[in-house]
């Protein structure tokens, strides 16, 4: 089974290549999600994340507030670094789980969509790695308008991660979502096309 890494900087269109992934029968494991999973109200991972930064991270609901974390995380390297290190093993072990069924169903290909899949080390589960770029005032102004952040705020969260040009000097497959999604969707074909020809 060949397992192809699926990354880039935050807010550069991963999900949207995803997607187009997705469309064209890709199994996925989407490691965001997971990481959603692991902190859902009432969970052991949210417990711990309390324990570590208060219950001022909660919403009203008993959620996790996840701008409230952010504001702490992102101007912090040691309490980002402590928040990595309460979450990531778990999402690393559901991943391994998630990737041993799709092997036993048979799976050809599985794309592990992961924003810090270099940053992790998941990129030594994968046999390449396609990187989804966009420049860095298209990612402010994404982010800035997805998430509600001031450039300041926008900033910080795209400093906090592996610069992106560092990214794709590491890939295998680079898809440039600075255009139209046409122009996105033409690439992510042809990267798959060019994945299945190599696996």
């Amino acid at each position: 089974m060949q397992v192809v890494g699926l990354t880039g900087g935050i807010a550069t269109g991963k999900s949207t290549v995803a997607a187009v992934f997705q469309r064209m029968d890709c199994a996925i494991i989407d490691a965001d999600r997971i990481a959603r999973e692991i902190v859902r109200p009432g969970s052991p991972g949210l417990e711990a994340l309390c324990r570590q930064f208060g219950r001022g991270i909660l919403d009203e609901a008993g959620g996790l507030n996840r701008s409230a974390l952010g504001k702490i995380v992102f101007r912090n390297p040691v309490l980002r670094d402590r928040l990595n290190e309460l979450l990531h093993p778990p999402i690393l072990a559901r991943i391994d789980a998630a990737l041993k069924a799709y092997r036993q169903e048979g799976r050809d290909m599985v794309i592990l969509d992961a924003p810090l899949l270099f940053e992790t080390g998941l990129n030594a589960r994968t046999d390449a790695v396609v990187v989804v770029y966009a420049g860095e005032e298209v990612q402010l102004k994404r982010l800035m308008e997805r998430d509600g952040l001031t450039r300041e705020e926008a900033a910080l969260r795209i400093a906090s991660q592996m610069p992106l040009q560092e990214k794709v000097r590491r890939a295998d497959f680079v898809i440039d979502n600075g255009g139209g999604l046409p122009a996105t969707e033409e690439q992510a074909k042809e990267v798959l096309k060019k994945l299945k020809e190599k696996g």
